[in-house]
């Protein structure tokens, strides 16, 4: 079934800002999915329509079998949510943010004592259980409301860009622990901006522009449709390299190229061309993220 179901969603704000126009959205259950835009795009209000924050304009908005409009409160017992904002007490005990949720849920409180050790320990939270939440980092802070999201053993989790600010270690940590969780088949709907992180976990992404979808499909399908990349080459240096024509390359320095390849140029043809010229290929790696050109042309485009 579908975890989440859009049909025909608009959000119109007392401003008179379109926050929404028409959006239709499925996302299938264990779908570890996307949803990337600018700011202002209309993500984070998707997110507060489908948690009841928002209230929409018109349309109609399913979590699993359950309308948003007749069954909101079986809805949100199947939901755990990290917003972008920090908004728990900071003056409370992390053990005490995370069992006082699950009592929201009906979760008995031996129960939610077990399960937040648990959810905890694999966050390395546990070492921090007794400690007040403003005594901890942001990469913690972050950690902790993910803890809280899922001490009621949600279906279906959403995250509103929950590794901003979170340094590379810490967020390569999450990615791991939360590719685990959708592999043991909670649904996962995902912002950010950071778009190797979509690359790297998601299946499915969608591309939200002024608040319509503008783009729905696999990863693999949207990269596949860039029709061209960006690599950059590390070359032995020599005064013997000679020019290779059907190829856009950009000289950076001496043993630095940069090259756009077509989608109908390959790889080891590259390398082989460039060999016949008199260069020697020591590295070759993608220029920025595959995912982050796709979404720039999207944006960019009219």
């Amino acid at each position: 079934m579908n975890a989440i179901s859009i049909q025909n969603l608009t959000k119109t704000y007392a401003t008179g800002t379109k926050a929404l126009k028409g959006v239709n959205l499925e996302v299938k259950e264990g779908d570890f999915f996307g949803l990337l835009g600018a700011n202002g795009a209309g993500k984070t209000t998707i997110i507060g329509i489908m948690t009841s924050l928002v209230t929409k304009t018109s349309g109609k908005a399913k979590i699993f079998d359950f309308d948003l409009d007749t069954d909101l409160n079986k809805a949100k017992k199947e939901v755990g949510v990290v917003p972008q904002e920090f908004n728990f007490s900071i003056w409370e005990k992390v053990i005490d943010i995370v069992v006082a949720q699950g009592g929201y849920f009906g979760v008995p409180r031996s129960v939610a004592m077990d399960r937040a050790e648990e959810i905890l320990k694999a966050l390395d939270l546990w070492v921090k259980k007794d400690q007040p939440a403003r005594t901890l980092s942001g990469g913690m802070k972050r950690r902790l409301m993910i803890a809280r999201a899922l001490i009621h053993h949600p279906r279906l989790i959403f995250l509103d860009e929950p590794t901003a600010g979170v340094d590379v270690e810490l967020r390569h940590g999450m990615w791991k622990y939360l590719n685990n969780l959708n592999n043991h088949g909670t649904t996962i709907f995902l912002t950010t901006h950071y778009l190797e992180e979509a690359e790297e976990l998601c299946r499915n992404v969608a591309i939200i522009k002024e608040g319509e979808i503008v783009r729905n499909d696999t990863v693999k399908n949207l990269i596949g449709s860039l029709e061209k990349q960006t690599y950059i080459l590390t070359v032995q240096a020599s005064k013997n390299h000679k020019k290779v024509n059907g190829y856009d390359v950009k000289n950076i320095d001496d043993t630095t190229l940069e090259i756009d390849l077509t989608k109908k140029q390959t790889m080891s043809q590259l390398i082989h061309d460039f060999h016949e010229h008199g260069y020697v290929v020591q590295d070759i790696r993608p220029k920025g993220n595959r995912l982050e050109q796709l979404f720039l042309n999207i944006l960019q485009s009219k």
